[in-house]
């Protein structure tokens, strides 16, 4: 009957943790969905403990990211769900065996924190790999709307899911300690909780302008049929994208210093295609200001390049930004002899999405400041990858535009989960950020998180924003790299500690 219940009870943690993210979007449900996973493994083995960990991540990834079964079919959806699951189950592993360790085994007020310290290890070994990792499900994503991601400054992805899995556990160590009448810490676990997640309110989030401001104009032309993506009709998007920066231009009360274009607007590279070179420079010309633009260079003889492109009013490309992580089994197909028996999809990528080296910052003229603006320019998923939006900003980037091309994921939540990532980019990394998307959702976004405008999917529409340039670096993007590096040191040392302490006893 236990073991029924503790699989009941990881069930439904994942099903919490799935309602926390968009469309659902209740967040509180991240610290329930943690907690109820917490119990169902706080007692259990290894084996049992993967086990109830592997079911939480399918009943958790499954519906999360079920846009991927719009958008290659169920068997890669369901591998992919599966491959994250997997971590899950390791990190109930992780946490079964460290918990044991003569040093804890009897202090369980500290488990919950130990569990956080793992969940986090996991969270950050599944966004290095394997095939460039999968960093989608994060639970600092889920929190965008919680006083806690105000602490995502201070110490980005790590220091939120942190406190997220840690104060999930602490409910769920509360409800043991309930049952098993351990009063003092089953009353003050909930109010600990309360107190941690309520404490960031106090963080103060500064978003003024440090380095002047730009008035930016974001398109969103729209792809003709829902779920079609847009390399089918690629001279009709740039068409889309041009009949709405003319709708934008004509209602224009002010020059605009910059306009922005999504992912896969033009997917006829300007710089080869006369027809499109016109296009482009034409929607340049009507806003009369430098254009960045979603593009596609096919000059590599073995692959091909996602990138961005500042286009000039006078017809002339003036910088590139390659876009560093492509998205496996969806711009480029490893193991594709195999893949593609699971999947036709794979075969319409011909040719591999190649990855480019240098950060995503494109610096931009700007007539008005009379100087050139480095812009963060994130190519799609890459905002879901740490290291990419920190070190566009470590780069210089005053503000940060996320273009992406959501046409292939349907009416689903994708587009909106990208949002809540870039929401968090922007606490993060103290920058005015806006997602600009073929089809929607487009967004711009406040350096305290706050959606100002919003467009729908699957319509045109424009939009004109003040974006404050910002200089300073916060600590997340400061110091980043070496806060990750310290949480695995941490996890690390808690399992070779808890294997040297549990090998040692059992030798005497």
């Amino acid at each position: 009957m236990s073991a029924l219940r503790n699989l009941l009870l990881a069930v439904l943690g994942g099903v919490s943790l799935a309602m926390a993210f968009p469309d659902t979007g209740v967040w509180p449900l991240a610290f329930v969905g943690i907690g109820l996973l917490y119990l169902a493994i706080a007692r259990a083995r290894a084996w049992a403990a993967f086990g109830l960990g592997l079911a939480c991540g399918l009943a958790f990834y499954l519906p999360y990211v079920v846009w991927a079964r719009i958008a290659v079919g169920p068997v890669p959806w369901v591998a992919l769900s599966l491959a994250c699951a997997t971590f899950v189950g390791v990190v109930a592993v992780a946490f079964s065996h460290v918990r044991r360790a003569p040093a804890l085994a009897d202090r369980p007020a500290v488990h919950p924190w130990v569990f956080a310290v793992m969940w986090v290890c996991g969270e950050i070994l599944l966004g290095w790999g394997p095939f460039g990792g999968f960093p989608w499900g994060k639970l600092a994503f889920a929190v965008v709307d919680a006083p806690v991601v105000a602490l995502a400054a201070w110490g980005g992805t790590p220091l939120v899911s942190g406190v997220v899995a840690g104060v999930g556990a602490l409910l769920g160590a509360g409800v043991l300690a309930f049952g098993e009448r351990r009063l003092v810490f089953a009353v003050a676990a909930p109010l600990l909780a309360v107190v941690v997640v309520l404490a960031p309110l106090a963080v103060p989030l500064d978003g003024r302008a440090q380095s002047g401001t730009l008035t930016v104009g974001w398109a969103q032309g729209n792809v003709p049929n829902e779920g079609l993506d847009s390399f089918a009709q690629a001279r009709r998007v740039t068409t889309n994208h041009v009949e709405a920066t003319e709708r934008l231009a004509q209602q224009l009360t002010a020059p605009l210093d910059l306009m922005i274009w999504p992912e896969n607007a033009s997917d006829m590279d300007p710089r080869r295609d006369d027809q499109t070179a016109t296009l482009v420079t034409h929607a340049a010309q009507v806003v009369n200001a430098p254009l960045i633009l979603g593009s596609i260079d096919l000059t590599p003889p073995l692959g091909r390049y996602n990138v961005s492109l500042v286009w000039l009013p006078t017809g002339e490309s003036a910088g590139e930004y390659r876009k560093q992580r492509p998205a496996a089994f969806a711009e480029y197909i490893p193991i594709r002899s195999i893949a593609r028996h699971f999947s036709p999809e794979v075969d319409r990528v011909t040719r591999d999405v190649l990855p480019g080296t240098e950060p995503a910052v494109l610096p931009v003229w700007i007539a008005s400041a009379q100087r050139d603006v480095p812009v963060g320019t994130i190519i799609c998923f890459e905002v879901a990858y740490d290291a990419v939006v920190r070190d566009a900003v470590n780069n210089g980037a005053e503000f940060v535009a996320v273009q992406t091309n959501n046409a292939t994921f349907g009416v689903t939540a994708e587009s909106t989960q990208q949002l809540a990532m870039t929401r968090f980019r922007a606490i993060e990394t103290g920058r005015m950020t806006l997602q600009v998307s073929t089809v929607g959702v487009s967004a711009v976004v406040t350096p305290a998180g706050r959606v100002l405008q919003r467009s729908e999917l699957f319509t045109q529409d424009f939009g004109v924003a003040e974006v404050p340039l910002r200089t300073s670096i916060t600590p997340a993007v400061r110091w980043g790299g070496i806060i990750e590096w310290v949480a695995l040191a941490c996890g690390g040392g808690m399992l070779v500690g808890a294997w040297v302490t549990r090998a040692g006893r059992k030798n005497q």
